[in-house]
C-alpha cells in the first residue's frame, strides 16, 4: 500500500462537485419529466446512470483524498461504501435505458422511478452471495473464537450480525414478494418495505466501507521517519507477561523500528502505554517495557505511560508524554490489525497525528473483532449517521409516495 501515502494533505476534501452534480441531474430530470416522461424515459435512465457514475467517481476521489488528509475517519467509510452502491445504480440504469431504446413499446415511462425506488432492495439481492459467504465465514470464525476464548457475550457479535444480515435480506424478499389489498394498504406496505430497505442499505454500505477502510489502514506501512512508536496495551497473563496478542503488537513495533533503522539510521523511542487492570499484577506499560528491554532495546529508548484505561486514554496520555519531549515528533502506533482504524480515529480525536502499524492475529479472532470495531465506529458517530440515514429514509419514502401520485 505504498502508492497511497497517508497524511500528505492539509485540508479535507470537499463534496461541492457532488452538490453541483446533484442539482444539474435534478434539473435535467425535472425538464424531461415535464416535457413527457414516457417519450424521454430512456433519457431519464441515462441521466440517472450518468449521475450515479459521476457520484461514484467523486466519492472514490474523496476516499483517496480523505486518506491523504486523515485515513482514520468516518468519512472514509462512507465514501467507499456508497461509491460501490453508486456503481450498482450505474449498471441498473444503463440496462434499463438500453432496454427502453430497444423495446420502447414495452415501457410506460415510469420505469426509472421504480428502478430507483427498488434500488435498496435490489442491491441487497445483488450482493446476497457476498453477504452469504461473508456471514458464513463470520459464523465459522465466531464458533472457533468461542471455543478458544470462551462464551462471553461480546464473542457472539459475529453470529448475531450474520443472522441480521442474512435474515434481513431474506425478510425483505419474502415480505415484498406478493402483496394484496386496497391501494392504501399496498402503499402502506411499500412505505414500510422501503423504510426497512433504506436502513438495511445503510448498514450494508457502512459495513462494506468499514471492511475496506480497515483493510487499507491495517496493511499500510508508514514512512521510516518516526521519532516515537506507541505500543497499545491489551491485557497480561497472570504472571505479568504479555499475552500473545500484546506480544504481537510489541514485536510488530520492534520490526518496524528495526526496518526504519536499517533504511534511515533513525532509532525510534517506544512508548509503552497501558495502566494496571483490576486483575493484573502490574501496569501493562511495565510489562511492555520489560519485554522491550529483554529484546535488547536500551532503557533510555522506552517511555512508560501507565495511567490509561482504554484506547482513547492510551492516545491522550501518550501524546502528553511525547509532546513534553518533542512537540513536533513524528509518531506511529502499533496495535492489532483489526484495531488500527479505530485507534487512529481516537488518536485524531485527541489531536494527535499518528500512523498505525497492524500486527497479525489468529484467523478466528479477526472477523469477530472487526465486527466489534464496526459497532464501535457506528456508536461514536450517532449524529452524523442519523442525518445521513434520515436523508436516505426520506428519499425512499418520498419516492414511494411519488410512485402513487
Amino acid at each position: 500500500m505504498k502508492a497511497l501515502r497517508f497524511d500528505t494533505r492539509d485540508t479535507k476534501p470537499k463534496l461541492r462537485a457532488l452538490l453541483i452534480l446533484t442539482a444539474a441531474a435534478a434539473a435535467v430530470a425535472g425538464a424531461l419529466i415535464l416535457t413527457g416522461a414516457k417519450e424521454h424515459s430512456a433519457a431519464l435512465g441515462l441521466t440517472a446512470a450518468g449521475y450515479a457514475l459521476g457520484a461514484a467517481g467523486i466519492l472514490l476521489w474523496a476516499f483517496r483524498e480523505q486518506i491523504r488528509y486523515n485515513p482514520y475517519s468516518y468519512n472514509t467509510i462512507f465514501y467507499m461504501g456508497f461509491a460501490l452502491f453508486s456503481l450498482f445504480i450505474v449498471i441498473t440504469s444503463v440496462i434499463l435505458a438500453v432496454n427502453i431504446l430497444r423495446y420502447p413499446g414495452d415501457y410506460s415511462g415510469n420505469e426509472i422511478v421504480h428502478t430507483l425506488l427498488n434500488s435498496a432492495k435490489s442491491y441487497a439481492y445483488f450482493t446476497f452471495p457476498f453477504l452469504f459467504v461473508f456471514s458464513s465465514a463470520l459464523c465459522v470464525s465466531n464458533i472457533a473464537l468461542l471455543r478458544h476464548e470462551g462464551k462471553r457475550p461480546v464473542n457472539y457479535l459475529g453470529i448475531l450480525l450474520s443472522i441480521l444480515l442474512l435474515g434481513g435480506a431474506v425478510f425483505l424478499f419474502f415480505f415484498d414478494y406478493e402483496v394484496s389489498g386496497s391501494e392504501r394498504e399496498v402503499m402502506l406496505h411499500d412505505l414500510l418495505t422501503n423504510f426497512l430497505a433504506a436502513i438495511y442499505l445503510y448498514i450494508e454500505c457502512m459495513l462494506v466501507g468499514t471492511v475496506i477502510a480497515g483493510a487499507v489502514a491495517a496493511r499500510y506501512e508508514p514512512d521510516p521517519d518516526k521519532d516515537f512508536v506507541i505500543i497499545l496495551g491489551c491485557g497480561l497473563k497472570k504472571d505479568g507477561r504479555p499475552t500473545p496478542l500484546l506480544a504481537g503488537r510489541i514485536d510488530r513495533a520492534l520490526a518496524f523500528g528495526k526496518a526504519q533503522e536499517e533504511k534511515t539510521g533513525k532509532k525510534p523511542v517506544y512508548v509503552a502505554s497501558g495502566g494496571q487492570g483490576p486483575n493484573e499484577i502490574m501496569a501493562e506499560s511495565t510489562s511492555i517495557r520489560n519485554y522491550l528491554i529483554e529484546k535488547g532495546v536500551p532503557p533510555e529508548r522506552v517511555v512508560e505511560e501507565d495511567r490509561s484505561r482504554d484506547t482513547r486514554e492510551n492516545m491522550l496520555f501518550s501524546k502528553d508524554k511525547i509532546t513534553a519531549i518533542r512537540p513536533d515528533a513524528r509518531i506511529a502506533f502499533s496495535t492489532t490489525n483489526y484495531h488500527v482504524f479505530r485507534s487512529g480515529l481516537l488518536a485524531r480525536r485527541v489531536k494527535m497525528r499518528a500512523q498505525g502499524i497492524g500486527a497479525k492475529t489468529k484467523w478466528y479472532f479477526w472477523p469477530n473483532a472487526a465486527v466489534r470495531e464496526f459497532a464501535g465506529l457506528l456508536a461514536n458517530h450517532r449524529g452524523k449517521q442519523a442525518l445521513i440515514l434520515g436523508g436516505m429514509i426520506a428519499f425512499y419514502l418520498a419516492l414511494t409516495l411519488y410512485s402513487y401520485r
